[in-house]
C-alpha cells in the first residue's frame, strides 16, 4: 500500500482561521489575513472549534493518491459521500498480470496462503483467456476478485477527514482501510498539526463510540494516536 498527499489547501490552518474570524469580525479580509499568526491563531481556532463551529474546516481540502489497495477497500471508501474520487477503471485498463491483496489472516497460514494464491491466479488466467478471446474487458472483469488491486485519488475537506478518521481509524474498522486511514492521518497532521491534533478514533478525544462492540483498549489506542 502506498498513500501520498498529492496536494492541499496552502496554509490550511490560516485559511480556516480567516473563515472563522470573518464570521465575527467587521474587518476587511485583507486585514484578517494580517492577523492570522502564531498563538492567536491556535487560541481563536481552538475556541471556535470547541463551540462546534466546524463548517469553517470545510475551506481546507486535501488530496491523496492511494495505490496497492484492494477493491474491497475502495468499495468501503466510496461510501463516504462528502468526497471526490477518481479510480482506475477496470473497463478501460486491462489487468496485465495478477495483482492482488492478501489479508494477514491468510498470509500467516502457509496452506491457506498457497490455496488462496492458486485460486486467485487461476481467476486472472481465465480473465486473460476471456480478453484474448475477444470478450470486452468491461465484461471479463466480472470474474476479478475483491482482492484485485486498485488505484484511487481522493479529495476530502478537513471536516470530512476528521469524521472519516473517527470511523476508519477505529479498531472496529477493517484492517486494510484502517491502515490506509492511519497513513492519511499522519500525512494530514504534518500539514495541519493543530486541526488534526485530536483526530483519530472517537476514544482519542473522549469515550469509545462503539458501545458493546468496543475493542476494550481505549487507553492504548489513545496513546498510539497521540504519538502519530
Amino acid at each position: 500500500m502506498q498513500v501520498t498527499l498529492l496536494n492541499f489547501t496552502p496554509a490550511p490552518e490560516k485559511t480556516v482561521y480567516m473563515a472563522a474570524r470573518l464570521c465575527y469580525s467587521a474587518d476587511a479580509i485583507k486585514e484578517l489575513e494580517g492577523k492570522a499568526g502564531g498563538a492567536s491563531l491556535e487560541k481563536f481556532l481552538g475556541r471556535i472549534l470547541s463551540m462546534g463551529h466546524l463548517s469553517v474546516l470545510e475551506h481546507a481540502s486535501f488530496t491523496f493518491g492511494i495505490e496497492g489497495v484492494s477493491r474491497a477497500l475502495t468499495h468501503q471508501l466510496v461510501r463516504h459521500r462528502l468526497a471526490s474520487y477518481s479510480q482506475q477503471s477496470q473497463r478501460y485498463v486491462k489487468a496485465a498480470a495478477p495483482d492482488y491483496v492478501t489479508p494477514a489472516s491468510i498470509e500467516s497460514v502457509p496452506e491457506k496462503k498457497k490455496r488462496y494464491d492458486r485460486t486467485v491466479k487461476q481467476v486472472y488466467k481465465l480473465y486473460k483467456e476471456l480478453v484474448d478471446a475477444g470478450v470486452p474487458a468491461e465484461d471479463a472483469r466480472y470474474i476479478l476478485p475483491n482482492a484485485a488491486c486498485s488505484k484511487i485519488i481522493v479529495t476530502m475537506n478537513a471536516r470530512e477527514l476528521i469524521h472519516f478518521f473517527r470511523l476508519r481509524c477505529c479498531e472496529r474498522a477493517q484492517w486494510e482501510i484502517r491502515d490506509m486511514a492511519t497513513r492519511m492521518l499522519v500525512l494530514a497532521k504534518k500539514t495541519s498539526p493543530f486541526i488534526f491534533k485530536d483526530a483519530g478514533p472517537a476514544c482519542v478525544k473522549g469515550a469509545c463510540s462503539e458501545g458493546e462492540m468496543t475493542c476494550g483498549r481505549p487507553k492504548e489506542i489513545r496513546e498510539k494516536f497521540r504519538k502519530l
